[in-house]
């Protein structure tokens, strides 16, 4: 019998991080792999969402996203960043960050064109680039400050490059790219004319000062920066896939075209719902950052106390952890004895590094969980 998958499906596995979530639920673990809370949503946006199916808003939305959602992104850009978007032109509204750059890539990438991905990196992003045709360029971020060379980067840049992708702050490390940065990202990427696909969806979590800068607010960046992001993260709701691009009308035009025929457009009452959520107080925002701030600092004194290695994470909900005082084993290998023997579910840090990499010696926590959750899990980590 032929092979049923396609070349590119056969180019990269299944999710590592949901596979992770399906083996925690097998053995009864804590899940601390998957970044979802399990903790209720906001009651405001979950009224919000009762009370537009209610109304009957249950059918198609706008392709590209319902007119109150577009204005309630319009406003929320111009509040926090004095970036002023044309909600007609420049805003499509998506099923979910992930559709977000999957539709942007196949909107601007051509076969063979190269796309610069830093390493670490989401897991989607490789098997994107793969699905769009084109051909990843990895650039290191080093441990332990997850900084990168800029030598390494430059080389990076051919005349085959079409895109890079950053994103500020960083899953899997808790990175957030400073300003001097994204300042070099934003010259090369003018010097040769390549386009920069953000993804920035953890804007709002942030810790110990610092600042989340937006690439497409630097020089010469807005005609040329696909900015990524969703409601998943921000509000608690990562089931319900809200997702929206940002770009120049003649960008958009293209992603909206290919989202178009990925998915239709996003589910209508939900969007209601995130409109309503969006007009939320500047309070909700720093609340959220001191919440989760309380919940790293837990976690980080309980994987140090047991002799794991951590940075401190800038931002996300995740912390980067290097377990080789404790284990000789890979990190595939670490993250099955955590979830089988311990009952704790991690995600190993090799599903972040591009295919034949050196063993990491890493795995990822996340600590977007209540504090009963976090309990459990340091009680079942101390018995390491």
């Amino acid at each position: 019998m032929k092979n049923r998958e396609s070349l590119k499906a056969q180019l990269f596995g299944e999710s590592v991080i949901r596979g992770m979530t399906r083996l925690c639920r097998e053995y009864d673990g804590v899940n601390l792999s998957q970044g979802f809370p399990d903790f209720p949503a906001p009651q405001i946006i979950k009224e919000a969402a009762c009370k537009a199916v209610m109304a009957d808003v249950n059918q198609y939305a706008i392709t590209w996203g319902s007119a109150s959602l577009r204005d309630a992104i319009v406003k929320k850009m111009r509040a926090f960043y004095d970036m002023e978007i044309d909600s007609e032109t420049e805003i499509t509204v998506t099923c979910g960050a992930t559709e977000a750059m999957i539709s942007a890539l196949l909107a601007v990438v051509d076969p063979g064109d190269e796309v610069i991905i830093f390493a670490p990196f989401y897991e989607n992003y490789g098997p994107d680039a793969i699905i769009c045709d084109a051909v990843p360029r990895y650039v290191q971020l080093n441990a332990p400050d997850w900084n990168f060379d800029r030598a390494e980067l430059e080389s990076a840049f051919t005349e085959k490059t079409r895109a890079i992708i950053i994103n500020t702050p960083h899953n899997p490390t808790g990175k957030v790219f400073s300003q001097a940065e994204l300042e070099i990202i934003a010259e090369l990427c003018c010097r040769h004319d390549v386009l920069a696909i953000t993804d920035e969806i953890y804007e709002h979590v942030l810790y110990d000062g610092a600042r989340h800068l937006p690439l497409a607010t630097l020089p010469g960046m807005a005609e040329r920066t696909i900015t990524i992001n969703g409601i998943s993260k921000t509000y608690s709701v990562t089931g319900w896939r809200i997702g929206y691009c940002l770009a120049a009308p003649e960008i958009t035009s293209g992603i909206r075209k290919i989202h178009d025929f990925l998915t239709v457009g996003a589910p209508a009452p939900l969007q209601e719902a995130a409109a309503v959520m969006m007009a939320c107080s500047d309070d909700y925002y720093l609340d959220l950052a001191k919440f989760y701030r309380e919940k790293r600092d837990f976690l980080l004194k309980v994987l140090s106390d047991v002799g794991f290695r951590c940075h401190v994470p800038q931002g996300a909900y995740y912390i980067m952890a290097d377990f080789r005082a404790l284990s000789e084993l890979s990190d595939l290998e670490f993250a099955h004895y955590l979830v089988k023997e311990k009952g704790v579910a991690t995600v190993p840090g090799s599903s972040f590094l591009p295919l034949g990499s050196p063993d990491s010696g890493q795995v990822r926590f996340c600590f977007c969980k209540t504090d009963e959750t976090l309990q459990v899990a340091a009680k079942r980590l101390r018995a390491l």
